[in-house]
């Protein structure tokens, strides 16, 4: 059985002590930590930017997974690249070539994922299977924390799984928006083998966070 892999989104930690919070989900047992980056024009929301990440690398050896909710992506690549992204994750509606994007986010060394926001169908990613080591259904439409998981995302986390299988590459599965102690299983259930979690995670205080991260790795 796969292990599922969690990946804490700081979007729901204390931003007055992000490096104490992300040293805190690490010890807890986090095995990613997911870092949103939001531009107020792609989403309507403004977060951080490669600076901040780059100060926060030195917190952890964990991978830090880059998701972007920005446009255009490509002038910013190799900004990201150097402040230790490990994971860097793109929409397709966020630039004119995927394909393109993709190559260079690889070329820049780190591992290239695509998102899919709900309105997004999966055939979308089919073209670029073979150019991909993540895939990212949102769960929720992105730009905000602490939204409700939409079920219907299951059908695709599914038909993304049937694709990952059929490619028979090592492609991650992760599912972000609205995941819990009620929706992990059926994520988990549809194919995911990376969950995102912030407020499910972040809850409680640093002495809840290793059996928040336990639940949810167990499916709830």
């Amino acid at each position: 059985m796969v292990r599922v892999r969690i990946a804490p989104s700081i979007l729901a930690s204390d931003f007055a002590r992000l490096g104490e919070e992300i040293a805190a989900v690490a010890a807890a047992g986090a095995d990613f930590i997911h870092i949103d980056v939001m531009d107020g024009h792609f989403v309507p929301n403004l977060t951080i930017g490669a600076p901040v990440i780059k100060s926060l690398r030195k917190t952890t050896d964990l991978p830090f997974d880059v998701h972007l909710m920005i446009a255009p992506v490509d002038p910013f690549i190799d900004d990201f690249a150097a402040a230790g992204a490990n994971i860097l994750t793109v929409h397709p509606e966020a630039g004119p070539h995927l394909h393109r994007t993709l190559q260079r986010i690889r070329a820049a060394g780190m591992k290239p994922g695509v998102a899919l926001n709900p309105a997004t169908p999966a055939s979308v990613v089919e073209p670029v299977i073979d150019d991909v080591d993540l895939i990212l259904v949102m769960s929720v439409n992105p730009g905000f924390g602490g939204q409700s998981f939409i079920g219907s995302q299951l059908r695709k986390i599914e038909r993304v799984r049937s694709m990952i299988d059929a490619a028979g590459r090592d492609i991650m599965l992760e599912v972000d928006g609205g995941v819990d102690a009620k929706t992990a299983p059926k994520a988990i259930a549809a194919g995911a083998d990376v969950l995102v979690a912030g407020s499910a995670v972040f809850r409680g205080g640093a002495g809840a966070y290793g059996d928040n991260i336990a639940a949810l790795r167990a499916g709830g």
